[in-house]
């Protein structure tokens, strides 16, 4: 990139420029700066020019306020700025640069949450990811088939069990639970309540705890162009690819993937998608259901004959910070067969 000298003149009309060579070049380096006078056919493009110079000059500081009053006596002198390390030219040429191509965000009236979610109900979803102890995996499972079946069964708990899974390919000894709660934090709050006071399920915890390794959740909300997951008859394999997105981009994720949906509806294999609400922050997980390792790479590679799939690929990609994908087995008691 050139670099960008400004000399100023004693007319606006008659804005000069000096342009240094490429720094990657000494020989160039060596060469006399050379000026020229602006004609008159391309005075719009001194125009643009001029403004581009205003700003550099502005983060000159005070020996450009000494170079501006030296104008005004003497009428007209040029002004080369010298003496400035090489890393600050080159900070304030990528500044001024960056500058050009900043993008412009609309001022947004609402959370990203209520623009994304679906409007119609207000589901809470929370996932949970339990580690567990190797030699402990067998019991851990036995133990979540004999409790959590009665808790999506009582109507007393405002809660469903989504689906139930021990991950295949991926973090190894890892359970995974997807719960649902119609009346959002209400419901979970209610839940909750209700659950330290029943005994059974505080032998679950106790029991449980000595079992794991880890644990972790996240409280979600879903796509409101996602499909809402149902119960699927089996057998099936599910895969949940979580992706880790930089933080402001949710809202371009989703004008994204409300187009790129469509495309991945062919085989039904679509069941949920979200993001989070608390937990690691600016997190989406998308779950999808496939008859078999095969079928799962048959389908994925059907989806590149669709045109616009590549083109959401593109845009989409550069968003992500980081990405998992696991395949999971479900459990007996999960809806999700």
């Amino acid at each position: 990139m050139e670099r960008v000298c400004v000399c100023l003149v004693s007319s606006l009309s008659e804005l000069k420029q000096v342009t240094l060579v490429p720094s990657g070049s000494e020989e160039q380096e060596r060469q006399s700066v050379h000026t020229s006078t602006v004609s008159a056919g391309t005075k719009r493009f001194w125009g643009i020019q001029r403004k581009m110079a205003t700003r550099v000059l502005q983060s000159v500081g005070n020996g450009l306020n000494q170079a501006r009053n030296r104008v005004r006596a003497n009428g007209q002198v040029v002004v080369a700025v010298r003496g400035l390390s090489a890393s600050n030219n080159r900070n304030r040429e990528d500044s001024w640069f960056k500058s050009l191509f900043v993008r412009k965000v609309d001022p947004r009236k609402d959370a990203h949450s209520h623009l994304l979610a679906k409007k119609e109900d207000s589901n809470l979803y929370k996932i949970q990811f339990h580690n567990v102890k190797p030699d402990c995996l067998d019991a851990y499972n036995k133990l979540c088939e004999a409790v959590l079946p009665t808790i999506h069964a009582d109507p007393e708990y405002p809660c469903e069990l989504v689906g139930t899974w021990n991950t295949w390919y991926g973090e190894q000894d890892q359970a995974v639970h997807l719960w649902r709660y119609r009346g959002g934090y209400p419901a979970l709050t209610e839940v909750m309540s209700k659950l330290r006071k029943n005994k059974e399920f505080m032998d679950y915890r106790k029991q449980r705890g000595q079992m794991l390794l880890s644990r972790r959740n996240q409280l979600l909300l879903e796509f409101s162009f996602w499909n809402e997951p149902v119960p699927r008859d089996g057998p099936n394999i599910y895969e949940l690819r979580s992706y880790q997105l930089r933080p402001g981009t949710m809202i371009e994720w989703g004008n994204y993937w409300a187009r790129a949906i469509g495309y991945r509806q062919h085989n039904h294999e679509a069941v949920g998608g979200f993001f989070s609400q608390i937990g690691s922050l600016y997190m989406v997980h998308h779950l999808w259901a496939y008859k078999d390792l095969q079928s799962r790479e048959d389908t994925r590679n059907a989806a590149w004959q669709h045109e616009g799939w590549d083109e959401v690929v593109y845009y989409t990609v550069p968003l992500i910070q980081h990405m998992e994908s696991r395949i999971m087995i479900p459990l007996k008691p999960s809806p999700l067969k």
